[in-house]
C-alpha cells in the first residue's frame, strides 16, 4: 500500500481516535516477566493477582491493578493492608512513573504509523488525529481493531474508539461507549455514559452524584447556568467540547511534517537494498509533492516501522532545499554510511515513511553553460554530505555578527543553516586576516614612537623585521555589553617582513590616556 499527502491538504471533517491503555503499568511488568507474548500464550494456573503500590499520606496504596485484581473487587486508592487481607496472595510492586510514562512514549511513538498527529491523552492513553487517513486501513473500525490486535501481539490490553471530537473519542474508549461513534451522534453516545466521562475533576464528579446527576443524558439539556454556578464553568466547558460546540485542540507530540510519502509492506522488507529501492520511490513521490509547490526539503526524516512496534528514524538537514530524488538518496547513503548504529530490522520493516518536516521556496537559478550547478550550490552538496555522516554539530561554518571587535565579529553556526557570505570583489582589498586567533597571543615589539607601527617584533621565538605598515585602525571596546569598560582601546595594524609574510598586530592601550606601558598582541596572518 502507498500513500502520500502534504500537511496543507483541503480540510475535511475531523475525527479523532482514542486509545486507553487500562493496565499499562501491570502491563508493563508482565512484559518485563513474561516477554512481549505473555498474552498469547494460556498460563497453566491462574496467576497471582498484581497490583502497584504509592505511598501516599504515610500508607501504601493501590494506584494501579491487574484485570485479574480488578475482577476479584479490588479498587484503585485502596489501602494496601486491606487489599492484603482480602487477597493475602496479592503481588504488590511499587509504581514507577518514569518506566510508565517511558512506555507509553514508545507505544506512541509506533502509533505514528497510523497518522503523525499524536498525542498523549493522560498518563495511560494516546489521542490520534485520523481526519482523512482511516481508508488507507480499510475504513475507521478496520483500524481500530488493527491498533487493538497489533497491542494486543505485544502484551498490552488497550480499547480504542473514534468519534467526531476528543472528548468523545476518549469517554467511548474508557467508560464502554461503542468503537465507532457515527458521524454527529455523539451526544446519543455520551447521553448514556456516566458525568465522569467528562474527564472532570473527582471533587466534581463527587458533588454531581450527591444531587442524584450521575448519567451525562441528565445534563444534556439542562438549564446551564445553575450547573456552572453549582459545579463550575469546567464543567459546561468539558461537556460542550465532547458535543463539539467548543473546538479541542490535541498537542501532538511530534510536529505535523509538511509533506510525507510512504509505503505500506504486505511482507516486512528486511535487507538493506530493498530499503533503498523504497527509499528511491518515496523520494521520487515526494520531489513530485514538492515540485508541485515549487518548494524543496531542508529538513527530511526516514521513518522504519517494524512489526513488533520499535521505530528506526534517521534525520537529516540541508543547506538549501532539494527535492531531487537522486540528491535525497544520495544523503541518506551518506547517512547510512557514517552511522555508528546498524539499522537492526528485527523480523522486518512493514512501513516506511519519508517525511519533509521544513520546507523552503525554491527560486529558478542559472547554471553554467553545460547545465551544471554554479559553485556554491557544489559547496552546499558538499556540505550536506559531510553534515550527513557527521553529526550537525560537527559541520559548521563562519557567521556574521553584529560586532566591531574582531573576536566576536565571527560565530561558527552549523553549515546546513548558516547564510552564505557575498563574495569580495576580486579588486577589492582584504583589510582583515582570514585566520584569526581566537586568541591573541603577545608578542614583543618595538616602535619608533610610541603611537606608531612596530618597526621589529619577535614572536613564537621569532624575530621580524618590518618592510611595509599600514595603520593605526583604531577599534574601542564595546561599552554597552557592560562589564567591558576597562578594557583598553585597541589600534591595528597590518605589517609585511622582509621575506613578504603578513601580519595582523595591535598595540593595547592610548599611550598616556590609558596606560604607560602599552602590550602588543598577534591577532591574525594573511595568506
Amino acid at each position: 500500500m502507498q500513500s502520500a499527502f502534504s500537511a496543507n491538504r483541503p480540510a475535511l471533517p475531523r475525527r479523532f481516535l482514542s486509545l486507553h491503555l487500562p493496565y499499562l503499568p501491570t502491563d508493563r511488568i508482565a512484559r518485563r516477566d513474561g516477554g512481549r507474548s505473555w498474552r498469547s500464550g494460556a498460563p497453566a494456573e491462574p496467576h497471582a493477582p498484581v497490583a502497584i503500590v504509592a505511598r501516599e499520606k504515610s500508607a501504601l496504596r493501590l494506584t494501579a491493578l491487574d484485570a485479574h485484581a480488578q475482577q476479584i473487587g479490588l479498587r484503585r486508592g485502596q489501602p494496601l493492608a486491606e487489599a492484603r487481607a482480602m487477597i493475602p496472595a496479592l503481588v504488590s510492586i511499587e509504581e514507577d512513573p518514569a518506566a510508565d510514562a517511558a512506555l507509553l512514549a514508545d507505544i506512541a511513538d509506533w502509533a505514528d504509523r497510523y497518522t503523525p498527529l499524536v498525542a498523549l491523552d493522560g498518563d495511560d492513553g494516546l489521542m490520534l488525529d485520523i481526519t482523512g487517513v482511516a481508508h488507507l486501513f480499510g475504513g475507521e473500525a478496520a483500524l481500530a481493531a488493527d491498533i487493538v490486535a497489533r497491542l494486543a501481539l505485544q502484551g498490552f490490553a488497550a480499547r480504542a474508539a473514534i468519534a467526531d471530537t476528543p472528548g468523545a473519542a476518549s469517554a467511548a474508549a474508557r467508560y464502554g461507549g461503542p468503537q465507532v461513534v457515527p458521524a454527529g451522534e455523539q451526544a446519543k453516545m455520551l447521553a448514556e455514559l456516566p458525568v465522569a466521562a467528562l474527564r472532570l475533576p473527582f471533587e466534581t464528579v463527587a458533588a454531581m452524584d450527591r444531587v442524584g446527576l450521575k448519567r451525562i443524558g441528565q445534563i444534556l439539556e439542562a438549564p446551564r447556568a445553575p450547573l456552572a454556578a453549582r459545579f463550575g464553568s469546567r464543567l459546561i466547558l468539558r461537556l460542550d467540547q465532547a458535543l463539539g460546540r467548543v473546538e479541542e485542540a490535541i498537542g501532538p507530540r511530534r510536529p505535523p511534517p509538511a509533506f510525507i510519502a510512504e509505503r505500506r509492506f504486505a511482507e516486512p522488507v528486511m535487507h538493506r537494498d530493498d530499503i533503498a529501492q523504497a527509499l528511491a520511490a518515496l523520494a521520487a513521490r515526494l520531489g513530485a509533492s514538492l515540485e508541485e509547490r515549487g518548494e524543496g526539503a531542508r529538513e527530511l526524516e526516514l521513518a522504519l516501522f517494524r512489526v513488533d512496534g520499535a521505530v528506526k528514524r534517521i534525520a537529516l538537514s540541508t543547506s538549501r532545499p532539494v527535492r531531487t530524488p537522486r540528491l535525497v538518496g544520495e544523503l541518506f547513503r551518506e547517512k547510512f554510511a557514517g552511522s555508528q548504529d546498524e539499522i537492526d530490522a528485527g523480523f522486518g520493516f512493514d512501513v516506511i515513511r519519508l517525511s519533509a518536516f521544513v520546507t523552503e521556496r525554491i527560486e529558478p537559478s542559472q547554471t553554467d553553460m553545460t547545465g551544471g550547478a554554479s559553485g556554491a550550490a557544489d559547496l552546499d552538496r558538499l556540505i550536506d554530505r559531510i553534515g550527513a555522516r557527521l553529526p550537525r554539530s560537527a559541520v559548521g561554518r563562519p557567521e556574521p555578527v553584529d560586532s566591531h571587535w574582531p573576536e566576536r565579529s565571527v560565530a561558527i553556526a552549523p553549515a546546513a543553516h548558516a547564510p552564505v557570505w557575498e563574495a569580495l570583489p576580486a579588486d577589492e582589498p582584504i583589510d582583515r586576516p582570514l585566520r584569526l586567533f581566537a586568541r591573541p597571543e603577545p608578542v614583543e615589539a618595538m616602535a619608533e614612537v610610541p603611537d606608531g607601527p612596530p618597526v621589529r617584533f619577535r614572536w613564537r621565538r621569532v624575530l621580524y623585521l618590518v618592510a611595509r605598515a599600514e595603520g593605526p585602525e583604531r577599534i574601542a571596546p564595546e561599552w554597552w555589553r557592560g562589564g567591558e569598560e576597562d578594557q583598553p582601546t585597541r589600534d591595528y595594524f597590518r605589517v609585511e617582513d622582509e621575506s613578504g609574510h603578513r601580519f595582523w598586530l595591535f598595540r593595547e592601550g592610548l599611550y598616556g590616556r590609558e596606560t604607560a606601558a602599552p602590550r602588543w598582541f598577534m591577532h591574525g596572518v594573511f595568506g
